[in-house]
């Protein structure tokens, strides 16, 4: 199977490897991909070539220069770090730390809005940043909650491809997808989601295909839940009701197309 970067994907490629490879859906065959893509991870760091060094995408640059999920920290400037709660948007403690920073693990609850967070939510400040200014604009929670979206975002791209026996990509969907609950924050249309809502409607930018999720059909404690959902047909416009659960909607996810579809005022999801 050709590799394809995830966020290439088109639909017409797809459709091409569902035809050649007699796959079942769209789904069946990202599915496929995703693994190569690990295959294809493993075989880079055993034993790379040059046609794979070449083939590598280069890795999207964070949003922030001095604005840092906890869990990418590996230097600070003058070994000085603030670290603030994207939730609430306020300080939570300050740090004098040694560079290279090598936590792989850290949690710690607000004090203000007594959420409890952990590295993949921390965010970490150094001092090149200008806390006060936008404190004076009002501005510094948008930049927080910014940085974290784009972490979470590369994130899961990132772990779509360089995924080990180690990492629960299930549950790292859940707890970002919780986290989002939590803060209760409106996602951005412009980022690929990281988890579906009832009574919001998607749009596969592969496929074209439009989603509207109906209800929940199950209630898991500390994993993704199965859904209801309406899936309108790009070509036909035709829609169908179907079960949605993790099995299919973790591709989705993982292959980072699906978006929020921006209403117009229409009965319809269209």
């Amino acid at each position: 199977m050709a590799t394809i970067r995830i966020r290439d994907w088109t639909k017409e490629q797809l459709e091409e490897i569902q035809e050649t490879e007699s796959h079942s859906s769209h789904d069946s065959v990202i599915k496929s991909l995703l693994k190569d893509h690990e295959l294809a991870q493993f075989a880079h760091t055993t034993a790379p070539t040059e046609e794979s060094i070449e083939s590598d995408p280069v890795a999207e640059e964070k949003a922030f220069d001095d604005l840092t999920v906890f869990d990418e920290l590996t230097t600070v400037d003058n070994e000085v770090l603030f670290l603030w709660c994207p939730n609430c948007g306020k300080e939570m403690a300050h740090l004098s730390v040694d560079n290279p920073i090598d936590i792989p693990v850290y949690e710690m609850e607000c004090q203000r809005c007594l959420t409890h967070l952990d590295h993949h939510a921390i965010v970490g400040i150094e001092i090149g940043y200008p806390i006060e200014k936008r404190l004076v604009e009002k501005t510094l929670q948008d930049d927080l909650k910014a940085s974290v979206i784009d972490y979470w975002d590369r994130k899961l791209e990132r772990l779509a491809i360089e995924v080990s026996d180690d990492t629960d990509l299930d549950h790292h969907v859940w707890q970002f997808g919780q986290y989002v609950r939590d803060f209760n924050w409106d996602w951005p249309s412009d980022v690929p989601v990281i988890g579906i809502e009832i009574g919001t409607t998607y749009r596969d930018e592969i496929t074209g295909d439009v989603l509207e999720v109906l209800e929940c059909v199950t209630e898991n404690r500390n994993e993704l839940d199965t859904y209801r959902i309406e899936r309108y047909d790009s070509d036909t416009g035709e829609s169908e009701t179907e079960i949605m659960g993790k099995e299919s909607l973790m591709p989705l996810l993982l292959r980072r197309s699906l978006f929020v579809e921006e209403r117009d005022g229409s009965d319809g999801p269209r």
